[in-house]
């Protein structure tokens, strides 16, 4: 595990709590479960592309899909 993952790993959870907060607050199925799995992926992802393809897809996904 080199920085760069580490800090990508720290700034996913931060926006992945973000949206799990929301999405308990709001009762939204979409940014609850993104959240969710932004705050655990980087736990079993070591590569640093591969971390910042999916981080940033989850990232960005609940605002284009909306349920």
């Amino acid at each position: 595990m080199n920085t760069s993952t580490l800090l990508l790993g720290v700034l996913f959870s931060s926006i992945g709590l973000g949206y799990f907060l929301y999405g308990k607050k709001q009762k939204k199925t979409m940014p609850f479960v993104c959240g969710l799995i932004l705050i655990i992926f980087p736990y079993f992802i070591d590569q640093t592309a591969v971390l910042l393809i999916i981080g940033s897809v989850l990232s960005i996904l609940p605002y284009f899909v909306r349920w």
